[in-house]
C-alpha cells in the first residue's frame, strides 16, 4: 500500500463532493486528507484526495470518478510527482512562563505567530504532515488548547497542464 495523491477537476455542483467520496467507501478505502478548492480556470473545482491503496486500486478509482457526470479528468501521483504542502494552527495557553524556548522552537521549525491575545497564541505552521506533527509534539509542553491541520495541497510536476486537457475535451 502506497499513499496517493488524487486531483480530480470538475464542475463547481452541488453534490458532486458527494459522488467522489462514495466512490472511497465503496471501496472501503479511507480518505486521508481532502480539501477543495478553485482551480487556475474559472468555472472549475479541484479536489485533492490524499488516500492509501495499490497501484491497480487507485488505477480503478481515478477510472470510475473520471465516469461521474460533472468530472472533466482525474490524475492520481506519487509523492515525487508532486509538490505539497500543509498548513497547521496551533493555539496555545499565553502565560508569563513562555519564554525563550516558544521562541527557539519556532524558529528551528520555521513557524510564525499568527495572533496574540491575552489568553491565548495562535501559531502556523506551513510544511509536510510529518514537521506538522513535529512542532504539535514540541508545543504540547506549553499545553496545546486546539490543532487544526489542513488537507493536502498539490500541484504536479508534469508539464501537461489542466488546461491544455479542457482544450482537448472542447476540441473533441
Amino acid at each position: 500500500m502506497k499513499e496517493y495523491t488524487i486531483t480530480i477537476f470538475s464542475e463547481n455542483d452541488i453534490g458532486l463532493l458527494n459522488e467522489v467520496t462514495i466512490v472511497f467507501s465503496r471501496r472501503k478505502i479511507n480518505i486521508e486528507s481532502l480539501t477543495v478548492s478553485e482551480s487556475e480556470v474559472k468555472g472549475v473545482s479541484r479536489y485533492t484526495i490524499v488516500a492509501f491503496m495499490d497501484e491497480m486500486r487507485v488505477e480503478n478509482v481515478v477510472r470510475q470518478i473520471e465516469k461521474i457526470i460533472g468530472v472533466f479528468k482525474a490524475f492520481y501521483f506519487e509523492d515525487d510527482e508532486i509538490v505539497h504542502q500543509e498548513v497547521a494552527l496551533f493555539k496555545i495557553a499565553n502565560s508569563p512562563t513562555l519564554n525563550g524556548n516558544l521562541e527557539a522552537i519556532m524558529r528551528s521549525q520555521n513557524a510564525k505567530i499568527l495572533t496574540v491575545h491575552p489568553d491565548f497564541l495562535v501559531i502556523e505552521k506551513v510544511g509536510y504532515k510529518a514537521e506538522n506533527q513535529e512542532l504539535f509534539n514540541e508545543l504540547e509542553q506549553f499545553g496545546v488548547l486546539q490543532f487544526a491541520r489542513s488537507g493536502r495541497v498539490a500541484v504536479s510536476c508534469q508539464h501537461k497542464e489542466f488546461t491544455s486537457y479542457l482544450k482537448e475535451l472542447s476540441n473533441n
